[in-house]
């Protein structure tokens, strides 16, 4: 029996009642399926697989039909852990009614059960729309990804008397507009902290300080799989990536040396069918293929 999908309504509820919220990005079902096993509660599908799987510089390129893909994949995985994705740069800017439409893909195509957008107060109205038609989403304030080339790089957002209560009072809006959770990137942690107390929906953090009601991290940065770029907010749990090249250096020594594939990798001949009168002999399969072994 499937465990019970965490939905919306609980991860508001993780405001009063606690446990705080653990968030990480995934993009395939593979990752997908492990993550949710160690406990995972959300799954975003963050347009981050820019940078991350498609080695980009940023996260602009990425488009509204590869966010449905890499969706449909997480979430054919996922059975417990609440799926969310990224409306992608463009897919919402334009104007409301482009953003519902967006909104609305990533869910009827993409397979997610609600999104994620960038933006302060300029986009109350998106996020009005969007929720209007029963589409569930987590606003986005702090260092926006989406807007590098305005912020002029990824840089800390919020500093400053003038800059945090601007950013305050954008919370405010967007939870009047009908978002069920924030996410706060970037931002200092005493201002994380005021703005996590001056709202009343859950507030997640990446690199916004203990203050909020949860985490999330890209999935690549904790496992030590991204080695090209680590913010000073990202903890390493694990040495992945280096456990992969190790890994890649024993099988490419082993194949090239002749000791891989060893006997035990490897199939014999089978038992021979003997034909009898006009009846076409069957090949069987070998063990290891078909039905039996899952293909």
């Amino acid at each position: 029996m499937a465990p019970p999908k965490i939905t919306v309504p609980e991860l508001r509820a993780r405001k009063t009642q606690g446990p705080k919220i653990a968030m990480v990005t995934a993009y395939d079902a593979t990752m997908a399926k492990l993550l949710e096993a160690g406990g995972a509660d959300v799954l975003l599908v963050g347009d981050s697989l820019g940078m991350v799987v498609q080695g980009l510089g940023n996260t602009l390129p990425v488009t509204l039909d590869e966010m449905c893909y890499h969706g449909r994949a997480v979430a054919r995985a996922a059975q417990r852990a609440h799926v969310m994705a990224d409306l992608p740069f463009m897919s919402y800017q334009a104007s409301p009614e482009r953003a519902v439409e967006s909104a609305g893909k990533l869910l009827k195509e993409g397979g997610c059960e609600s999104v994620k957008l960038e933006g302060g107060r300029d986009f109350a109205e998106h996020v009005r729309r969007i929720t209007a038609a029963s589409i569930p989403v987590m606003a986005h304030l702090g260092l926006t990804p989406q807007s590098v080339h305005a912020m002029g790089g990824f840089k800390v957002q919020g500093r400053g008397n003038e800059a945090a209560e601007r950013m305050l009072e954008d919370a405010r809006i967007l939870e009047q507009a009908g978002a069920f959770a924030l996410l706060l990137e970037g931002i200092p942690s005493e201002l994380g902290a005021r703005i996590t107390q001056a709202v009343s929906i859950p507030t997640v953090g990446i690199g916004a300080g203990p203050g909020c009601d949860g985490q999330v991290l890209v999935c690549y940065d904790f496992l030590g799989m991204y080695p090209d770029l680590r913010p000073r907010f990202v903890k390493r749990f694990a040495e992945l990536g280096q456990a992969v090249v190790d890994a890649t250096r024993a099988y490419v020594s082993e194949v090239q040396s002749g000791t891989f594939p060893s006997e035990a990798h490897s199939f014999g001949p089978g038992p021979k069918a003997e034909p009898t009168g006009n009846q076409p002999v069957v090949a069987k399969a070998p063990p290891g293929y078909g039905p039996a072994s899952g293909e």
